[in-house]
């Protein structure tokens, strides 16, 4: 609504000329959504066809799946439909002499491009909040869908061997998660000391630990707590069943089933924020986030790739005079494969660590807007 709302009172305050180009441009753009849905659907239903049949599922059950799926389908598509509506647009006022009497009347290509990059730069915004938190939650509901009804991807209901940096000085180890009884086995909590962070200065070895959803603590049963002396002796003793809010030297930490059950989550399944809390537990505890940053910043660099696609499309367009609406669809189609290669092929230096991953997010971005504004500036100064 909110996005409606922007495009309705841009709508209402722009000049008559700025109306006329959106009116097509927005027309053109929804016409190239809806022609990729259509097709990434019936590909997929096709391929997936025989798994819904041997799974005897409903017609609608079937379009629930993709009504979870298509949020991810726009997330993809929608550069690829400003490139469209950029081809289709300008090529119809080409082929109506449309441009050419707004070039009579003194309206350069620069002034066309105002109304759809300002409505492009709406859609990019939108896109980043759309991608980064809405998508996630449909995508958790498809691989909810794929694993319960489906039988795909099956996840255990017992989570091994979780690593959790407490605190900077407490690391947390679980052996293994029990989901349905929401209990840890073999858990060990290390204590370093403050000041140097090296000296380990006690440890609690714990058999089983138990979720207490009324207290929201952890019982701890079975334990044996060892406390490393300064004089290089070892002091150790057992607890049979303590809470954490009653260790003093703990009193609380932050691991709870719904964090661990988090762990356990594809990132495409994280909102934006818990993908950042998700980045710096892995690295808090020592393990190597690269490939999760590069997907992280790629989730907001990806929108802005609409912008780049709107330019590319232009420059495009004016420089052509035969061609219909296969044509059009067949270069949308081109140049959306060589980018979407080229972020495939990018990102896989950033995942071993060969780039860093904010600049492998934007490398695709940064070449192809240099390609375009190359080309758009070359076809003007002809």
């Amino acid at each position: 609504m909110i996005i409606l709302n922007i495009l309705f009172w841009l709508y209402l305050f722009v000049k008559l000329i700025d109306r006329y180009i959106l009116k097509h441009f927005i027309q053109n753009f929804l016409f190239g959504l809806f022609c990729f849905i259509l097709i990434f659907v019936l590909v997929d239903l096709f391929e997936n066809l025989d798994r819904f049949i041997d799974r005897k599922l409903s017609i609608i059950q079937i379009a629930e799946f993709y009504i979870y799926f298509i949020p991810d389908i726009l997330k993809l598509i929608t550069p690829v439909g400003m490139l469209l509506a950029s081809l289709f647009t300008i090529s119809r006022f080409i082929n109506f002499s449309e441009f050419t009497a707004m070039r009579s009347a003194g309206i350069s290509i620069y002034r066309y491009l105002v109304p759809i990059m300002t409505f492009g730069l709406i859609i990019t915004f939108f896109a980043i909040y759309f991608n980064g938190w809405l998508v996630p939650k449909t995508n958790r509901l498809k691989f909810n869908f794929e694993r319960t009804v489906m039988g795909r991807h099956p996840v255990a209901n017992v989570i091994p061997n979780i690593y959790i940096q407490d605190k900077a000085n407490r690391i947390i180890s679980i052996g293994s998660f029990d989901k349905i009884a929401e209990k840890c086995s073999n858990v060990s909590i290390q204590i370093f000391n403050k000041d140097t962070l090296t000296r380990l200065q006690s440890r609690y070895d714990i058999k089983e630990m138990d979720w207490d959803t009324t207290k929201k603590d952890w019982k701890l049963l079975n334990t044996y707590k060892r406390e490393f002396l300064s004089d290089n002796q070892e002091k150790m003793q057992f607890i049979p069943e303590i809470y954490i809010a009653n260790i003093d030297e703990i009193k609380k930490i932050t691991v709870d089933p719904e964090l661990i059950l988090k762990k356990d989550f594809k990132p495409e399944e994280l909102p934006l924020n818990e993908f950042k809390e998700f980045i710096e537990n892995l690295e808090a505890s020592g393990q190597d986030a690269s490939k999760e940053k590069v997907d992280y910043y790629s989730i907001i660099s990806f929108p802005f790739a609409s912008l780049v696609t709107i330019l590319f499309g232009v420059s495009v367009s004016t420089n052509r005079r035969k061609g219909g609406a296969a044509l059009q669809f067949g270069i949308s189609i081109i140049v959306s494969f060589l980018y979407l290669g080229f972020v495939k092929i990018s990102q896989v230096f950033g995942y071993n660590g060969d780039l860093n991953p904010i600049f492998t997010a934007w490398l695709a971005n940064i070449i192809f807007l240099a390609i375009s504004l190359f080309y758009f500036l070359r076809t003007q100064n002809n």
